[in-house]
């Protein structure tokens, strides 16, 4: 059996096929979709990450990987891009894992998931990740019914989870089919919620609260989405406990018609 490559080696040979420098996002895609590691956990993206700030901040010049802009890495040798000039890592220019918002899923579908009062709110990085359940989480959400915008909520005291699972029983049950949702609860490498890093400062904040409402609203003259939301997008899965009840319905009829 051939050994695991290592992140490093892993993110070597990303970033050597690619000749050119690339988010470290990008470079996490490309490791998942190759299958380059089959142990990727819940967050590859941001294990990419802390994996070339170590080398960089621990091996100076001798690391293997030279950071050239916002999140964005070449290989040492590596021309840079036209225009960017490479920067040694300094901690004011690191780019921070966990921002004020930390993920985020846009337009889930409420069929999807199988309503309780803590329900699973499954939703990977990139396909082949492990799943995080975000039913804790705290932070924004927003109700659609198609893709209009009915109802904006917070989740603080109560989780996001609960709170989407009373809006199955209020006034608004039968009005919306989507929803999507803005998190502050960072998630850990094994798929977990931690706590909230800690306070932030308005330069932080404003630009958060402009990315969501760009990113949530889709503003026909903002040309570019939430570029402030440093985030990472998860993708819904559907709870596997649907999948059985739908298979066990299909048997039932089948049997019934028998």
């Amino acid at each position: 059996m051939a050994k695991e490559m290592t992140w490093k080696d892993a993110i070597v040979e990303v970033l050597k096929e690619a000749g050119a420098a690339m988010h470290y996002k990008d470079i996490a895609d490309q490791i998942v979709s190759r299958g380059l590691r089959k142990s990727v956990g819940a967050t590859p993206a941001a294990t990419v990450s802390a994996q070339l700030a170590t080398s960089i901040k621990e091996l100076g010049d001798k690391s293997p990987f030279v950071k050239v802009g916002r999140g964005e890495y070449v290989l040492r040798g590596c021309k840079a891009p036209t225009g960017i000039q490479v920067t040694p890592l300094t901690e004011e220019h690191d780019e921070e894992q966990y921002e004020i918002i930390t993920s985020f899923g846009m337009f889930w579908r409420r069929d999807m998931i199988l309503w309780n009062a803590t329900p699973r709110l499954l939703g990977v990085q990139q396909l082949g990740a492990e799943p995080v359940n975000f039913n804790k989480q705290l932070g924004i959400y927003l109700l659609y019914d198609g893709r209009e915008v009915i109802y904006v909520g917070r989740a603080t005291e109560r989780p996001l989870g609960r709170r989407l699972y009373e809006h199955t029983l209020d006034r608004l049950s039968t009005r919306w089919d989507r929803f999507s949702w803005f998190g502050l609860l960072p998630v850990s490498e094994k798929g977990s919620l931690a706590a909230i890093p800690g306070q932030y400062g308005s330069e932080q904040l404003i630009p958060a609260l402009e990315a969501i409402l760009i990113e949530a609203l889709e503003p026909r003259q903002n040309r570019r989405r939430g570029d402030d939301l440093a985030a990472v997008e998860y993708l819904q899965q559907e709870d596997p406990e649907i999948k059985k009840q739908k298979i066990k319905d299909t048997i039932e009829s089948v049997l019934n018609k028998a």
